[in-house]
């Protein structure tokens, strides 16, 4: 019933935020009307929406984890690990969920309202989406005991924000268990931080979602570090109420409505009659058309899982293995998120805005993509050993042109609506949504109006896992700059490297190690904003730097032990994971060459600013 309930309800909140900025852009622009506070209230509703998809993500057990342990544990460890997990699990939820309950009382005046509506009550569904979330946990079953367990002790290390609660509801000046308790365990985060941390990370490798491991290690830190562990849901709130934030589900939403509908048949078949008599057409078509979806879902295992199958059709029936054909997919798979309107771009500028501009992120990102989408076609075309070629047809290739017309002229109004300025982000994303919908269930047919309500519940999960990792990975953030830990980090390494390129060294290596450990989202809300005062020190753009990183994270996906797109292709193309990094490596070896060029050549990142 729950579930049933927090679908429909995203649903309508999902479609709400897919109408209303272009919907407002319209009637501005038809009747010069002026909406007051319109960007707040479309941000606020991001908010509401990340929470209902945290709920439903998490109802349908697919929040992003790394679990690259478990399974191989003895049935009986595994019993044992996994009661653990559940235990952590709930204790940071209920934690968090007095946090923010706490926080509900302090984060507003009386009087701020959008809309009308007050924003206490916006906030309030945080703590709503931590208490459904602790609900589902214990309805799942299996670990009843641990699971209360983690409960009593969640509240235990809460119980400083109890008392902000039952001063803001009773005028309670003084609860002195609470006090006293929260006491203690601020005394024991202090003494334990690093052992604490060490647990958070080894209880990601087993399973924990990575949200409440990003969310668990910054409630350690707050706590040893003043108690004010309420900054820790403040913050997810300041960072899913902004404006490029507000752009991620909606540009999720386009991708999983093109991805289910014919656009990527289109879209191939014009590459194939473009390109499909040289040597490698099919390779480029493969390459070229996954890079494209890539780009609008903002997660690469998406693409693998709604295009690898006919990917690997395409190119195994044009003489191309089938090992070679999955690999090559899978090696594709990362390489748009190097390319506008791209969501890891977009979190990134977000992140570091005093640092670094968006638009000129997007223009230093290009030839660096470019070139990694290049290294893969030329390694994917020396091991075609195909003869058999379909001949060149102008009149085959207009054809198919003009069949996929409106998906080709898609990715150039989304750069002329957004490079102009005439869109704002969120407008743009709200275009390609409306754009995409209506192009594949009114004028391609190609699903009704309830399949597409479906298909847009499919994109739920990825944009709600990625966005509760944003906003638990923002809390741990803002501890860290807060603390000053960038300063020092940039008066170490000062001390000891001196020259530029060691230091470039270094970073690649740093980033692929991160990339292998953590996501991409909460790597780039944690890590970059450590790494760029550092790389400012030693002169290096603040764009540069940020193409060195997503490029790094880029090949993270496919470096093992935990690069997230093998487990993905692993499992998509049933395949096991080592023999597929075998077969991966070749195409990581050639992307690990580009980011070295792209790396001590500054020229390709700065070129086009």
């Amino acid at each position: 019933m729950l579930n049933r309930i927090a679908r429909a309800t995203t649903l309508v909140v999902l479609t709400a935020l897919a109408l209303l900025p272009i919907a407002l852009k319209l009637v501005s622009l038809a009747f010069g009307v002026q909406f007051l506070s319109a960007d707040l209230a479309q941000v606020n509703l991001v908010f509401v929406f990340a929470a209902l998809a945290g709920v439903l993500t998490s109802a349908e057990g697919k929040q992003l984890s790394l679990a690259v342990l478990t399974e191989r544990l003895p049935a009986r460890a595994r019993a044992i690990v996994t009661a653990g997990c559940a235990a952590i699990v709930a204790a940071v939820l209920t934690a968090l969920f007095l946090a923010s309950l706490s926080e509900l009382f302090m984060a507003f005046a009386p009087g701020d309202k959008v809309w009308g509506i007050p924003l206490p009550l916006v906030f309030a569904s945080l703590p709503a989406m931590y208490f459904a979330m602790i609900y589902l946990a214990f309805r799942r079953g299996g670990h009843l005991a641990a699971t209360a367990v983690g409960c009593l002790v969640g509240v235990l290390i809460a119980s400083g924000p109890i008392a902000g609660v039952a001063y803001s509801l009773f005028k309670i000046e003084s609860l002195s268990p609470a006090t006293k308790a929260f006491d203690l365990w601020m005394a024991v985060a202090d003494k334990g931080m690093w052992p604490f941390v060490l647990l958070f990370v080894a209880a990601a490798a087993l399973g924990v979602p990575l949200f409440v491991t990003l969310a668990g290690i910054a409630y350690v830190a707050f706590s040893q570090g003043g108690g004010y562990v309420e900054m820790i849901p403040l913050e997810s709130y300041n960072i899913l109420t902004d404006k490029g934030i507000a752009a991620i589900p909606l540009f999720t939403l386009a991708g999983y409505l093109l991805a289910e509908g014919s656009a990527g048949k289109r879209l191939l078949a014009v590459v194939n009659h473009s390109v499909g008599w040289l040597r490698g057409g099919a390779v480029i078509a493969a390459v070229l058309v996954a890079t494209f979806f890539t780009t609008f879902t903002g997660a690469s295992g998406v693409t693998i899982l709604a295009l690898g199958g006919l990917l690997t059709v395409i190119l195994t029936g044009n003489g191309y293995s089938r090992e070679n054909a999955e690999s090559l997919v899978t090696a594709s798979g990362a390489i748009g998120l190097l390319f506008p309107p791209s969501l890891a771009i977009i979190i990134y500028g977000t992140t570091n805005i005093f640092s670094v501009d968006f638009m000129a992120l997007f223009k230093g990102a290009i030839i660096p993509g470019a070139l990694l989408a290049l290294g893969t076609i030329v390694l994917g075309v020396a091991r075609d050993t195909s003869r058999e070629r379909s001949p060149f047809s102008p009149k085959e290739l207009g054809r198919a042109a003009l069949n996929s017309l409106p998906e080709l002229l898609l990715p150039a109004f989304i750069a002329i609506g957004y490079f102009s300025g005439f869109l704002s982000l969120i407008e743009t994303a709200s275009f390609t949504a409306c754009y995409a919908f209506v192009l594949e269930a009114f004028v391609r047919r190609d699903f009704s109006l309830k399949d597409a309500g479906k298909i847009a519940l499919k994109s739920v999960p990825v944009a709600g896992g990625v966005l509760v990792i944003i906003g638990a990975a923002k809390g741990l953030a803002y501890f860290m700059i807060d603390a000053g830990i960038p300063n020092m980090l940039t008066d170490f390494v000062m001390s000891f490297v001196h020259s530029k390129y060691v230091f470039l060294l270094l970073l690649n290596l740093l980033l692929l190690v991160v990339g292998c450990l953590m996501d991409l989202y909460s790597a780039i809300l944690v890590v970059s904003p450590l790494i760029i005062p550092v790389a400012e020190s030693f002169g290096i753009h603040p764009v540069h730097t940020g193409v060195i990183f997503l490029t790094n994270l880029a090949l993270g996906f496919l470096t093992p032990p935990v690069g997230m797109n093998l487990f993905i292709a692993s499992y998509t193309f049933e395949r096991p994971i080592m023999r597929l990094v075998r077969s991966v490596m070749p195409y990581l070896l050639v992307q690990f060459a580009v980011l070295m060029l792209v790396t001590y050549v500054p020229w390709f990142s700065l070129v086009l600013l």
